[in-house]
């Protein structure tokens, strides 16, 4: 492969048979190089192909400046989350992840650590990629000799969830953000808890989430010929068709969206699965 460009001694852009620029990783792998000469084999460690142009500009931008030990750790956190979560993921998820390692060492160095508020919810709404986050920042500890704060698992976390859903991870925490809203008007309504660990809470976070993220995307459920079942939902549950009217003034007042009468049977049903046996 023929040097394009040289980031730092340990990185440069190479093209390939085929004209296809690869990020080369490898230590003093640009030594004593310049452009136009051969990469040889045997010094290449690691390599990069990102499909998206766009995504392998901003991917060799970040590298020029980023150690190549952390580029292995976020590689070893990546992969460790295909392996547990069992997801494809954005390609994007390498940029931005190793961009906000980064940034965390950076910060802690400094002394600086931001709380995530969102910490617990994100931990109980997406239990798995919180594990991985957890995860990874053993990995950060071993392989960067740096500890930092737990809050930065849930960061983590979320950047799993984002590269999964295609949102961008603003987008990710409001999703979050409403779930737990949601969640909390349905507790306040019952005066009660709910077992995490049932299939009807499951369930019902599945379903909230799906809303959630339909809700920022601006895709609405457009079928609204249920009115029929929503009026028979009403008078056989009427507590939980009252719940569910609740959250749809939260949804109203907050988003300024009106749920359909099948968004609203739909929302029902599950409130009744998971109250069922409060009462």
């Amino acid at each position: 492969m023929i040097i394009k460009r040289i980031l730092n001694h340990n990185a440069v852009i190479a093209t390939n048979k085929k004209d296809v620029d690869i990020l080369l990783f490898g230590k003093g792998i640009a030594f004593s190089k310049k452009v136009g000469d051969t990469v040889e084999v045997d010094a290449i460690e690691k390599s990069f192909l990102l499909k998206n142009r766009d995504n392998m500009t901003r991917f060799t931008e970040l590298f020029i400046n980023v150690p190549l030990e952390l580029v292995y750790v976020c590689e070893k956190i990546i992969n460790l989350g295909k392996i547990k979560l069992g997801n494809n993921f954005d390609e994007i998820i390498y940029v931005n992840l190793t961009d906000h390692i980064q940034s965390s060492i950076e910060r802690h160095k400094e002394g600086i650590v931001i709380a995530n508020p969102l910490k617990w919810e994100i931990a109980k709404y997406y239990p798995e990629e919180y594990k991985v986050g957890k995860q990874a920042l053993e990995i950060i500890k071993k392989e960067a000799k740096i500890e930092l704060a737990e809050d930065e698992a849930a960061f983590i976390a979320l950047h799993f969830v984002n590269a999964n859903l295609e949102n961008n991870f603003q987008e990710s925490y409001k999703i979050t953000e409403i779930i737990m809203n949601i969640e909390q008007i349905v507790k306040n309504f019952y005066v009660t808890e709910f077992d995490q660990e049932s299939i009807e809470y499951y369930r019902f976070i599945t379903h909230i989430k799906l809303f959630a993220h339909r809700l920022l995307a601006h895709e609405y459920y457009q079928e609204d010929d249920d009115d029929d079942l929503l009026a028979l939902m009403r008078k056989k549950y009427p507590k939980e068709y009252d719940c569910g009217e609740e959250v749809a003034r939260y949804i109203q007042k907050e988003y300024d969206y009106r749920l359909s009468s099948s968004e609203l049977l739909y929302l029902t049903a599950h409130i009744r699965r998971l109250t069922k046996n409060l009462y």
